[in-house]
């Protein structure tokens, strides 16, 4: 089994890679937004890096009348809370340094989370950066939808999973949704 570092880095040119090859990948998945389980207040993210961006996945999202809110970390080791928001919004660096919602925005909880990766399998395992703030948000809202959005090619056959990985529902791509077998 490979180590979950050298997965990491292996994953992370992977997916580097892929948004080289495909800059349209964000808009075909978000072509298939009517296709995510109903929630009707979806976290999405603002992507860093390689990650596919979740940007034209909101637009579509609120175009269909779903409520967005994005993830913020308060506290390094605690789960993130969400709050509303909406594309265009202004947002500021949290505890993590990613951008979220100003803190005057209404805190909710979601139905559905949309969450980064960095590899994924079909039995919903997820790899994620290693930082666990999915994970611990995951494990304080058991009942929330979770779903993976990711480049097709970083699906992998079998992932190392700990006894603190939560699995997903499903996964979004350029290609479509599909559930976790």
């Amino acid at each position: 089994m490979t180590d979950k570092h050298e997965l990491r880095a292996a994953m992370r040119a992977t997916r580097k890679r892929l948004a080289g090859l495909d800059p349209e990948a964000a808009a075909r998945a978000a072509g298939h937004a009517a296709d995510l389980p109903p929630g009707e207040v979806v976290a999405v993210y603002r992507a860093i890096g390689s990650e596919l961006d979740a940007g034209p996945l909101a637009l579509a999202l609120a175009r269909a009348g779903r409520t967005l809110c994005l993830p913020v970390v308060i506290e390094r080791d605690a789960p993130m809370v969400f709050r509303r928001w909406s594309p265009g919004e202004p947002l500021e660096l949290d505890e993590a340094g990613v951008p979220a919602p100003f803190p005057l925005a209404a805190t909710v909880t979601p139905d559905l989370i949309v969450t980064p990766l960095l590899a994924f399998d079909a039995r919903g395992g997820r790899l994620g950066q290693g930082g666990g703030y999915y994970d611990r948000t995951f494990a304080a809202l058991p009942e929330v939808i979770r779903i993976g959005l990711a480049y097709a090619g970083q699906e992998q056959d079998n992932l190392p999973l700990e006894s603190h990985d939560i699995r997903l529902h499903g996964v979004l791509t350029e290609r479509g949704y599909r559930g976790a077998a």
